[in-house]
């Protein structure tokens, strides 16, 4: 029960921390310099340009036809994750909004030049989202939708997202200037690079696969010099027919240097294939 419980934390308090950065970040530097954001959430800054609806009421409200719609198609189980961390976001929406009526929060408001408002409106979103999806949230919205979509009609999450986000920000024509479009879209930009940098995690190591006739002493040097784990793969030249080994092994970039001597030193004519790996779960790497 206690692991249970542990397990859910790990997840969910993650979850609160990425939904309280996106809601800062949309507080802080979209809404005061009129910038927008994709997805339902755009729906609400817009009805907040328009209305003066308070973006913490609109995104949940306009979530829960969206949420009894996700439970009814895709399950309790999928949409758990998504149901918490959209509470969680219209909660931090609400105390930030308390916050800056009381003068807690200054928002940041620039007068002339709003690149540096969209640099670090995309930062702030981009971490904030990417903590939250890499933890299994969502904050709702499209996402419901894209995913009852690619269930019902095969099309790809990121097609449905991507459509539905052009035609919400191209609406937003209709109440801030087109310059202000402009500074959204690259916004919207560092915000999916962010998203990206988080969920495949900051730490980039190299699968090195190595065609070679040296393959069992290749990896008794390398698990000796470089205690690494390696996988010994039979191959066929398709040329040659002649019997190999790919040899296939995970490094990091330091030690990339250090596997290509080993390599050379024993076999100067292996084939060696570097390629970037964004996530890996193992022993020498990080524990899932």
């Amino acid at each position: 029960m206690l692991s249970k419980l542990w397990h859910q934390a790990k997840s969910l308090v993650p979850i609160m921390a990425g939904t309280a950065i996106y809601a800062f970040g949309l507080h802080y530097f979209v809404i005061p310099n009129q910038l927008m954001e994709g997805g339902v959430t755009g729906i609400g800054v817009l009805l907040n340009y328009a209305l003066g609806v308070p973006l913490s009421i609109s995104t949940l409200v306009l979530n829960i036809p969206l949420f009894l719609l996700g439970l009814k198609m895709l399950g309790k189980s999928q949409m758990a994750y998504t149901i918490f961390g959209t509470v969680s976001l219209s909660v931090f929406l609400a105390l930030i909004e308390r916050a800056i009526a009381h003068g807690w929060i200054v928002p940041f408001q620039s007068s002339q030049d709003y690149i540096l408002a969209a640099l670090y409106a995309g930062v702030t979103l981009g971490l904030g989202l990417g903590i939250t999806f890499r933890f299994g949230g969502t904050t709702g919205g499209v996402d419901i939708i894209a995913r009852i979509i690619g269930k019902s009609k095969g099309w790809s999450m990121g097609q449905v997202i991507l459509t539905l986000d052009i035609v919400i920000i191209g609406l937003a024509l209709l109440y801030i200037p087109k310059e202000k479009v402009l500074y959204t879209l690259v916004t919207v930009f560092i915000a999916s690079r962010m998203i990206d940098f988080i969920q495949e995690g900051a730490y980039a190591a190299k699968a090195v696969s190595i065609i070679t006739n040296a393959g069992d002493e290749i990896a008794a040097r390398v698990t000796e010099k470089m205690d690494r784990g390696v996988t010994l793969i039979p191959a066929i030249g398709a040329y040659s027919r002649s019997h190999k080994y790919i040899v296939y092994c995970v490094v990091n970039r330091q030690e990339v240097r250090t596997l290509r001597e080993i390599v050379k030193s024993i076999d100067p004519r292996a084939f060696i294939v570097i390629n970037d790996v964004h996530d890996v779960l193992g022993e020498g790497f990080k524990e899932d």
